[in-house]
């Protein structure tokens, strides 16, 4: 499997709450839903839509499987294949304080945090398509300080934000990308696919 990272991000690398006001106001972030301006249907749902073609499971942090799992179920009431497929994948979720209990998203799988690294690891190695992060920022910095993205699909969207989340680590290591593919959405947003250089 492919581990693929799948952003809405600012020129300033910021993914935090792009799709509403509360989504994440954590540190004072006061510009939640900063993406839906920039949203274009036709160019940026076809990226996603080709990309959800190649995903085979979703891979969550925490707090962005409550988000979705918040939001995902009551919007699939057979009028949006999106939302019907959101639903339909096996997803997993990183988390070291959720149970069993708390899964009311079906299809939805613990990996323990603390087990993170490992487990995804043997993930990457078995056979099938991508397994795509969403937001899930934290976990990203782990899954690239550990060498496991295979690809990064970031919608770079013309906006400053100052601050906020980042998928990136700040280690200091250089990390060069290759650029696959960029298309650009008529709302000025450049969808562009990277994948990491090979040593």
């Amino acid at each position: 499997m492919r581990i693929v990272l799948s952003d809405f991000i600012s020129l300033d690398g910021v993914v935090q709450a792009p799709g509403g006001a509360d989504e994440d106001t954590d540190d004072g972030f006061a510009h939640g839903g900063w993406s839906m301006p920039y949203f274009d249907p036709e160019t940026m749902g076809g990226a996603i839509g080709e990309a959800m073609a190649d995903t085979e499971a979703l891979l969550f942090g925490r707090r962005t499987w409550q988000t979705m799992a918040a939001a995902w179920p009551d919007r699939d009431d057979g009028s949006d294949p999106f939302a019907t497929r959101m639903n339909e994948f096996p997803k997993y979720v990183v988390t070291s304080t959720l149970t069993d209990d708390d899964l009311t998203w079906n299809n939805s799988t613990i990996i323990p945090g603390e087990d993170a690294v490992d487990r995804l690891t043997e993930l990457r190695a078995e056979p099938g398509g991508s397994l795509t992060v969403m937001g899930s920022s934290q976990l990203s910095r782990t899954l690239i300080a550990a060498g496991l993205v295979d690809e990064y699909l970031l919608m770079i969207e013309p906006v400053l934000l100052g601050g906020g989340k980042s998928v990136f680590p700040t280690d200091g290591e250089r990390r060069p990308l290759h650029l696959v593919s960029t298309v650009q959405a008529p709302t000025g947003v450049l969808i562009c696919t990277y994948r990491p250089e090979k040593a």
